[in-house]
């Protein structure tokens, strides 16, 4: 029974953003429901197979933002077949039929065509916000659409995406009276752009807060876009290469004077390091600092920038840095909260860190909640030096470029080191794994990491009670990764009904069978089960392919997707409806086999093909 007429009530959940808190507050009654779906705006799709777009839109009829997935972030590695799917013309074309009112998009890892680009700008007149993450199959010709017909275009972010550039015009599609942008990002885009175009946009872009520029924007014209846009809190710079005594350098020093507002910096594509102390002066107020692109800053330049840089909560890095420039970060950083140390070239193991640099790190950072470290060798007894240092732990990700190395020191299993970082990181809730590891630090993960959404691990394990102890003590797990580890049939079968709670299992190079996949998709008929078989080579009988059987779709492309509670439209079959009270991301159950097998190979220092995917696997998109 509601004692509050419904306007107060939806004026209520007005104050609820959280997307987990607004699915509890649908499902507390019926009432709740109803003016609950009839009121968020917002809507976040971590599966886009896992609902249709028209049940969405009659669920959600007020609709005006939507976050879709796409492929699995395993597709950023070549880990996922290219034309696996992902496509979102269908959601846009659903969208633009029944005249929803969108106003944001934000996709990642889904296909997105310039045709649909076109649509897009045609077919919502308030649309505002386009982000684009890790996605393909357009090209600067959809770009030049979004800008010739979004009249209120606020944000226009391109991350990491394969863009084919086919000239430089599209900035020069922006009206004259565009004047709303906020925030514009295109430094993945690779070609060149109309600088004149783009100093003209930004110079009638007085509310123009974030600016990330491609390499094609060298430093001349950067100080104008400077002079343009002292207001900036969000820089990234392109190309950066010229003379320090240069009259270019002097006046670009001139223009950062009046840019006093920067928290966050990044990019430098391209640089002159000598040139670096130009930004120094805006260091002092930096929150932000992302230099993972920039393999030309190391040395003592490197060290020279971070020393101005005591605000610092957020820094993304390279290995380059070494363990005394992390000893830097350790003593200048007080406020750091978040860092990853990237490896300056994933293909050759010898990374210029070791656990020194992360002991130093967890010693000196007191607020350090989030790491991804990746080094070239660790010991038990640094992991537990650290997780006495940073209980608060929320976020740990260890990548040994070596996945089979013991302790450095003791030639022991990690089991004790990681299970000192569940023991004492009690609110830990994403953990990524590496190194000689037996079934024991399962156990530990299992009876302490009792908040652990997310475990990435590869190359561990000894039987399949490794895996069982994840599931029976995790309950909160959403996502689990696993690769190259000795888990079969007996822990993927053991306890089935733990993975309804799961949003995705991913399981590479283990010794799961065909038919315990079909299994699970026949007693989980509500799991999306998809079978991935690399080398074409997947056993289908022949009478499954001639009936097409819904439990067996097989793709000319000799993968099988079983058991699906809404088939994909881009296999065959139609979607099958869904439940209402279901939540907007079903389960997601992937099987790659013989992939990337680890080879022998004599040199300590080259990786072998299993250990560079690995070192993908763990690194994900910036």
């Amino acid at each position: 029974m509601n004692y509050f007429p419904d306007e107060v009530l939806e004026h209520i959940f007005d104050f609820v953003t959280s997307q987990r808190d607004r699915n509890s507050v649908s499902q507390v009654c019926k009432p709740w429901y109803k003016i609950e779906s009839s009121s968020r705006p917002k809507v976040f799709v971590g599966n886009c197979y896992a609902i249709s777009p028209q049940r969405v839109i009659e669920r959600f009829p007020g609709l005006k933002s939507i976050t879709l997935k796409g492929k699995p972030h395993f597709a950023d590695f070549n880990l996922v077949p290219h034309d696996w799917g992902g496509f979102v013309y269908p959601w846009i074309e659903a969208f633009a039929r029944k005249s929803v009112g969108l106003e944001e998009l934000k996709l990642k890892r889904m296909i997105i065509s310039d045709e649909c680009l076109e649509l897009i700008s045609r077919s919502f007149p308030n649309f505002k916000s386009l982000v684009l993450v890790s996605c393909d199959g357009f090209t600067t010709d959809g770009l030049a659409a979004i800008a010739s017909n979004c009249r209120f275009l606020r944000e226009l972010d391109l991350q990491e995406n394969d863009v084919e550039d086919h000239r430089g015009h599209w900035l020069s599609c922006f009206p004259d009276t565009c004047t709303s942008l906020v925030s514009l990002n295109f430094a993945c885009l690779k070609g060149e752009v109309n600088l004149a175009a783009l100093e003209r946009l930004i110079a009638r872009s007085p509310n123009l807060r974030s600016l990330r520029l491609n390499h094609a924007v060298p430093l001349d014209v950067l100080q104008n876009i400077l002079i343009r846009a002292p207001h900036l809190v969000d820089l990234g710079v392109g190309s950066y290469v010229n003379d320090p005594d240069s009259e270019t350098y002097n006046k670009l020093v001139m223009a950062i004077r009046n840019c006093m507002s920067v928290k966050s910096l990044s990019g430098f594509l391209e640089v002159a390091p000598p040139c670096l102390s130009a930004f120094h002066l805006i260091c002092p107020n930096l929150t932000s600092l992302n230099l993972s692109y920039a393999p030309g800053i190391h040395g003592t330049e490197l060290i020279k920038l971070i020393r101005h840089c005591r605000k610092l909560q957020r820094l993304w890095i390279l290995d380059c840095i070494g363990d005394g420039g992390l000893e830097v970060v350790a003593s200048t950083c007080k406020d750091l909260q978040e860092i990853r140390v990237f490896p300056s070239d994933p293909y050759i193991g010898n990374a210029a860190v070791t656990e020194a640099g992360l002991v130093a790190l967890s010693s000196g950072c007191p607020k350090l909640h989030s790491i991804l470290y990746f080094c070239q060798q660790m010991t038990n007894a640094a992991l537990i030096t650290v997780a006495k240092n940073c209980p608060n732990f929320t976020r740990f990700r260890l990548c040994i470029l070596d996945p089979t190395k013991p302790d450095a020191e003791t030639n022991q299993p990690f089991d004790e080191g990681f299970g000192a970082i569940v023991r004492s990181c009690k609110g830990l809730k994403r953990l990524s794994m590496a190194g000689l590891l037996t079934d024991e630090v399962f156990l530990y993960i299992g009876m302490h990491a009792k908040q652990l959404e997310m475990l990435s691990i590869a190359f561990a394990g000894n039987t399949d009670k490794g895996m069982q102890y994840l599931l029976n003590g995790c309950k909160k797990l959403r996502k689990l990764e696993i690769r190259d580890c000795p888990f079969g049939n007996a822990a993927l079968l053991m306890d089935v009904g733990k993975y309804e709670t799961m949003r995705s299992l991913w399981m590479s190079s283990c010794e799961v069978t065909l038919e315990a996949c079909k299994s699970l998709a026949k007693k989980m008929p509500r799991l999306n089960v998809e079978i991935i078989n690399e080398n074409d080579q997947m056993d289908v009988s022949a009478d499954d392919r001639q009936k097409g059987r819904e439990d067996v779709p097989i793709s000319d492309t000799g993968r099988a997707k079983e058991g699906c509670a809404r088939v994909r439209v881009d296999f065959i079959g139609e979607p099958a409806e869904l439940d209402p009270q279901l939540r907007a991301s079903l389960p997601t159950f992937l099987f790659e086999e013989d992939i990337h097998k680890t080879e022998d190979n004599e040199s300590p220092i080259e990786l072998s093909s299993g250990q560079k995917s690995f070192a993908g696997f763990f690194n994900k998109a910036k």
